[in-house]
């Protein structure tokens, strides 16, 4: 796989995207610290093409930081498996996002047109849901051959040599993964796709 190749097709994914909800963003009221979406609003999904840009941007880190992202994925991974509300593995003390940039879209198509709270969830508006929608079908597209899911479930599966063997390879083998995808909500991008 051409992976950078791969991250461009990404980007572009993220910049159409951006480009076809600049008016709707248009004063939102997420700012720099605000951190709602990280620690109340829900799943953070990812495919494994995303995730493992995740990985390939963590590997450029001190050993230090990367054990200790590792260590808060495992405890995200313990506490979301007893259905307990965590907060997202990459947020920092300061509210900020560890992996900003290569965040997945998930976490990009997300914004509020008010101050969220537990009474008040984000209020998206309904054309950049479904202009987000078309986008991740876009995401899928782009690794058939790959997952979709939590990014915590999606990172444990690229750390597995065997599945990361195998999906880097280019290879499907979706029964290799079936009783983890099944208790863990994993989808395949491919099958997805062709439901489109």
């Amino acid at each position: 796989m051409d992976m950078v190749a791969k991250f461009r097709e990404l980007d572009n994914i993220y910049e159409a995207y951006e480009a076809e909800v600049a008016e709707y963003k248009e004063g939102s009221a997420c700012e720099k610290g605000c951190a709602y979406c990280c620690t109340h609003a829900g799943a953070i999904d990812a495919t494994t093409l995303e995730a493992f840009r995740i990985l390939t941007y963590l590997g450029t880190l001190p050993k230090d930081k990367v054990k200790k992202i590792h260590k808060a994925l495992n405890r995200e991974i313990k506490k979301r498996e007893k259905k307990q509300r965590v907060d997202c593995p990459f947020l920092m003390k300061n509210q900020g996002c560890f992996i900003y940039k290569y965040r997945p879209f998930s976490c990009r198509r997300i914004y509020s047109a008010h101050t969220c709270s537990i009474d008040a969830p984000p209020a998206v508006h309904r054309q950049a849901m479904g202009l987000a929608n078309a986008r991740i079908d876009e995401l899928k597209e782009a690794d058939p051959n790959g997952y979709s899911g939590h990014l915590s479930y999606i990172i444990l599966m690229l750390r597995t040599p065997e599945f990361y063997d195998t999906w880097i390879k280019g290879e499907f083998k979706p029964e290799d993964i079936m009783a983890f995808g099944r208790s863990h909500g994993i989808g395949i991008n491919r099958i997805q796709a062709e439901l489109i």
